[in-house]
């Protein structure tokens, strides 16, 4: 088993925590925060438990080396795994966003295969840009 704590500031600062807040809900220093993301030492096992429960997520997503980001070289991807808060919400990983130029108020389509148990996401302006060529029109 591959552990790497290195995702730790990446789940830290996307929930918008700094290091102070975040050892303060912990109850642990602000020093060791700060050794676990530099990799000098690692949080107990009670410490991994609430970090995955405050980030929603799970203690394998935080410590093992699953849902790393893999590309072929055909333009298919996988981004890795997220996790879909009580609100409903889910968040597209970095590199999801990059390569597909995902921005803050893009619009998204959703689509479901119940059949399949599969759902898709599409961002909308790429769905009407293909439309526009299959019509013939030009996307100016």
């Amino acid at each position: 088993m591959s552990i790497d704590f290195s995702r730790l500031k990446m789940y830290r600062t996307h929930a918008g925590l700094t290091q102070e807040q975040l050892a303060e809900k912990l109850g642990v220093s602000r020093q060791a925060v700060a050794k676990w993301e530099r990799g000098d030492s690692t949080p107990d096992i009670e410490s991994c438990i609430r970090l995955a429960e405050l980030y929603g997520t799970t203690i394998d997503m935080l410590v093992r080396d699953i849902g790393k980001e893999m590309h072929s070289r055909d333009g298919k991807h996988i981004f890795g795994v997220s996790r879909v808060n009580a609100k409903g919400q889910l968040t597209l990983p970095a590199g999801c966003r990059k390569v597909f130029d995902i921005n803050p108020g893009d619009n998204l389509l959703i689509l479901g295969d119940e059949e399949k148990g599969g759902v898709a996401i599409v961002k909308i302006g790429s769905v009407l840009g293909a439309v526009d060529k299959l019509v013939g029109k030009k996307k100016e």
